[in-house]
């Protein structure tokens, strides 16, 4: 405690304005004491108790101050102890940044969380930066972080609550950089007091929490020495605190907290023997009004710490943005530019010497000792809050230059940006801006009265351009500055992703989009440039690495690629697969194996994952690996859900290993013979089954018929698929359809028999409504029966012939869906039978009669046969060479001549003309 009567002037008011205001309530009176009581107890504390606000430049200012006068041994930070040793690497980096902890392999914490994220921004404006570069640059300094580990971070966490709240964040790509992470906030100074914010502001009259704090914290502590600094920001603190609701999680979390900073700096304390007085402990200004009994150093108890769980943490930093912050911690857009800007005044104004690290874009380059100023005498604390409560105001003349200056150049701003403002729009904004000002009760404008006179004047109610007047403001005044992570402080994997990557000569650290091209067919070396394109393509966001030109197949080597590149603006993306492992290999490798051993993966799933291998990484061992997997996935399957996309991906990597490989690897035979009992046994169901549609039974159909000569090589037997046709018993039309078609196949029904039952269909009028069904399942039956595809060509033009306009038009377009879902595979198959059944010109199309309806007479027929009778014939005869070779290959070994004299054959071939016609035929086309 500081000594008596320190605030007693000021605990005097307090009671006359308790009775004066509310009757001598006894609650406000404990309130208003309360806060004074706080507010001495941390002024008195051994220990100097640093308050800030998180991004405050008023905090920034002071620090720096304090700093250089106090040059403490020891620095506090209120920040995740086990992110100390990440520090010194923001040497290498252009702030903001983020110093981030991550996650993937959780253990201990529910599923859904997966994976933790822990961020901690840091900007030049920020008192923990200040902090931090003294300390490191300092010789005999120690910078010791006190606040729970990342992984107590989520230890302390409710289920329903696995993030701090947050404002929904604005559209800009900016704001997502540090994506679903829980922010560290070293200074959460806003009221968590719905009706004491609205009170506030309301009086204030400002329009959000952040102009709030600018008007009427930022601007008076800006100038004001270090000990009004502290006691206006504990009682700031202690206000908060005794206003918040009473929410028992969020309060022992707080609490929790208090105590674990606490214990850290006593234990630290006792191991190192250091002096109190030469230590800064620095945190937030809510936990620096702490009210816990473990407060200090002289509290009753040590905290007990559990155990961190089985989680493994990688750290690193990401970059970061103004906007980032801002949507993370629930800032109004812009508030941190207008603070950048904010601190920068300060700084020449007040003429101190902010830290800067060494080596730090913008900072020196080499070491220099440190030129600090001669440490001030301990002086005993003293009342300010009293006069700085009573003091009104300063008046400030307005910076007429400054406002000028602006007000010039947010009309060039708006008319580079297809605005029609001109001198006269500077006018009105300069005059505007003085009149909000006034209206506002302030004596000068602040960058929100001169964003809302902009807004006024300027842009009225039309945006002609990408941005609106209010984003012209903030880029004016700073504009949201992203940082960027330099190659040093990269994980190993994100620095392996740039060497491999140097062969193209582009800077790929840059934000934008940096073209790259590829000419593979003249340079080879650029083909290990392409391999690394393409996994990331697979494993970061789209618009990391985009592909213009050129593709990836199985089996197929790249001559020319272009891409478009992005690895600048998805930074963070490229730094979190770091956390994965060492090199884009194993975290692809590690994501396959993930997809292809979740719980909830399919056969077609793990298919993918067997391609993808296959396709990326080259890998026989891991394909074989996933494709064992993939063959125990589809044992257990009882759905034929993935049947089409197992036919598509068991087809193409049946294709690829017999074009590339000598012979077929041992789990695709096993997954052949295996798919085949499979699929036979669950055809009948499928058939049945309301809920497998048509292209899942005819994906099974084609699953069978397709790899069929392979399985039975492999051993299967073709009875399983003969006995699983027959008990298939299906009533909906279209898979009535597909039966028929494998019937056919089997040969089971034979093509006259299947145009006569279409034909009964469209005989019959109650079948009619129905016949459009039965034709989509001959379109699916093109799959598993390519060789129905002059038949299916029929009766569709049968259809288009006799069907009603009130049946055929809204079958239209199930058709085109149908013909749009497999056009890869049916399309071409259509338009090639088409091609030649229909005629070629316009001109034959009048005098054209389908084939399938050219039926000629019976007596004609006849006719025609015995013709072709009497040519076979003497065809036989005049070539008995011909026919004795034709009648060794049917088994018969004796001679023609012989055995039938040639009277004979003629008398033969004349009472079986077809088979004479036939080879004729047969001969002609030979």
């Amino acid at each position: 405690m500081s000594d008596e009567g320190a605030f007693e002037a000021l605990r005097t008011q307090l009671r006359a304005a308790a009775t004066t205001f509310a009757g001598g309530a006894d609650a406000l009176e404990g309130i208003l004491l309360g806060i004074v009581d706080d507010v001495d107890r941390a002024v008195g504390e051994p220990l100097e108790i640093f308050p800030v606000c998180h991004h405050s430049p008023a905090s920034a200012v002071a620090m720096a101050r304090r700093l250089r006068q106090k040059q403490p041994k020891v620095v506090y930070l209120e920040l995740c102890e086990d992110m100390a040793p990440l520090l010194t690497e923001l040497r290498n980096c252009r702030l903001p940044v983020a110093v981030q902890a991550f996650a993937s392999d959780v253990e201990g914490f529910p599923a859904e969380w997966s994976p933790l994220s822990v961020v901690a921004p840091i900007t030049e404006a920020s008192a923990e930066y200040q902090a931090i570069a003294y300390a490191l640059d300092t010789p005999g300094v120690e910078l010791v972080l006190v606040d729970r580990s990342a992984d107590h971070v989520f230890q302390w966490q409710t289920p329903a609550t696995p993030s701090v709240e947050e404002d929904a964040p604005p559209p800009e790509e900016e704001a997502t950089l540090h994506g679903d992470a829980v922010g560290v906030e070293i200074g959460d100074l806003r009221p968590r007091f719905a009706e004491l914010e609205e009170h506030l502001l309301r009086h204030g009259r400002v329009r959000h929490w952040s102009e709030w704090w600018h008007q009427y914290v930022e601007v008076p502590l800006g100038d004001g020495d270090h000990d009004t600094y502290r006691q206006v920001m504990f009682l700031i603190g202690s206000l908060f605190r005794r206003l918040a609701p009473g929410d028992p999680h969020r309060v022992r979390v707080d609490e929790d907290r208090e105590r674990h900073m606490w214990t850290r700096m006593r234990e630290h304390l006792a191991a190192t023997g250091a002096d109190p007085k030469d230590c800064l402990y620095i945190c937030g200004a809510f936990h620096a009004a702490s009210r816990v009994e473990e407060f200090g150093l002289h509290g009753t108890g040590d905290f007990e710490i559990g155990p961190p769980s089985a989680s493994k943490w990688q750290y690193g930093l990401i970059p970061s943005s103004h906007a980032a912050i801002e949507a993370q911690f629930g800032l109004a857009a812009g508030s941190v530019s207008i603070a950048a800007a904010e601190w920068a005044k300060n700084v020449k104004r007040t003429r101190v010497r902010p830290f800067r690290l060494v080596g730090q874009a913008g900072g020196s380059k080499r070491k220099k000792p440190a030129t600090l100023a001669v440490p001030e005498p301990a002086s005993t604390p003293s009342d300010r809050l009293t006069g700085f409560l009573q003091r009104p105001p300063a008046l400030d003349r307005v910076d007429e230059a400054e406002l000028l200056g602006w007000s010039v150049e947010i009309v060039r701003a708006a008319r580079r940006n297809g605005y029609l403002a001109s001198t006269a729009d500077s006018i009105a904004v300069f005059e505007t801006s003085i009149l909000l000002a006034g209206m506002r009760d302030r004596a000068k404008p602040t960058p929100y009265d001169f964003q809302d006179a902009a807004i006024t004047c300027i842009e009225k109610d039309v945006v002609p351009g990408r941005r609106d007047v209010r984003r012209l403001v903030e880029i004016m005044l700073g504009g949201d500055r992203i940082g960027q992570v330099g190659y040093d402080a990269l994980p190993p994997l994100a620095r392996d992703v740039h060497d491999r990557l140097a062969p193209l000569n582009l800077r790929l650290d840059q934000r934008g989009v940096r073209r790259a091209l590829l000419d593979i067919a003249s340079q080879p070396e650029l083909e290990q440039c392409s391999d690394v394109l393409w996994m990331l393509r697979y494993l970061m966001p789209p618009g990391a690495a985009r592909p213009i030109m050129g593709e990836r197949r199985l089996g197929e080597r790249p001559i020319q690629e272009s891409w478009d590149l992005a690895l600048g603006t998805h930074q963070r993306a490229l730094i979190e697969l770091g956390y994965e492992g060492v090199s884009i290999e194993q975290v692809l490798e590690q994501r396959l194996r993930r997809a292809a051993y979740s719980p909830q993966a399919t056969a077609a799933k793990v298919l993918e994952a067997v391609e993808d291998a296959t396709l990326y990484l080259r890998s026989h061992r891991l394909a074989g690996e996933l494709g064992a997997r993939a063959l125990a996935v589809l044992e257990t399957e009882r759905t034929v859900d993935g049947a089409p996309e197992v036919l598509r991906r068991v087809r193409r990597l049946l294709a690829y290993y017999r074009t590339n490989e000598a012979a077929l690897p041992q789990w695709i035979e096993s997954f052949v013979k295996t798919g085949y009992a499979h699929y036979c046994t669950l055809l009948p169901t499928a058939f049945t089954d309301e809920d497998a549609n048509v292209n899942q039974v005819a994906a099974m159909l084609g699953f069978l018929f397709s790899m069929e000569s392979l399985a039975l090589s492999l051993g299967c037997d073709r009875t399983q698929l003969e006995l699983a046709v027959a008990q298939s018993h299906p009533e909906e039309p279209s898979k009535v359809a597909v039966l028929w078609a494998a019937q056919v196949q089997l040969g089971n029904l034979s093509r006259t028999e299947l145009r006569t039952r279409c034909d009964q269909l469209l005989d019959n009028p109650l079948a009619v409504p129905s016949y459009p069904r039965y034709l989509n399942g001959f379109m699916h039956a093109l799959g598993p029966v390519p060789g129905l595809a002059d038949f299916v060509v029929a009766a569709v033009s049968n259809a288009f012939g006799r069907l009603p306009d009130a049946v055929l038009l809204p079958w239209l377009p199930r058709l085109i869906t149908t013909l749009g879902s497999g056009g890869g595979e049916l399309a071409p198959l259509l338009i090639r039978e088409a091609g030649r059944l229909f005629p070629g010109r316009l001109a034959a199309l009048d005098e054209w009669v389908p084939p399938w309806q050219a039926q000629p007479a019976p007596a004609a027929k006849l006719e025609t046969r015995r013709r072709a009778g009497a040519r076979g014939a003497t065809l036989l005869t005049t070539h008995p060479a011909t026919c004795n070779a034709v009648a060794n290959l049917l088994g018969c070994d004796e001679p023609w001549e012989t055995a039938r004299p040639a009277v004979s054959g003629a008398a033969l071939t004349g009472r079986y003309p077809d088979t004479a016609a036939a080879l004729e035929a047969l001969l002609a086309s030979s």
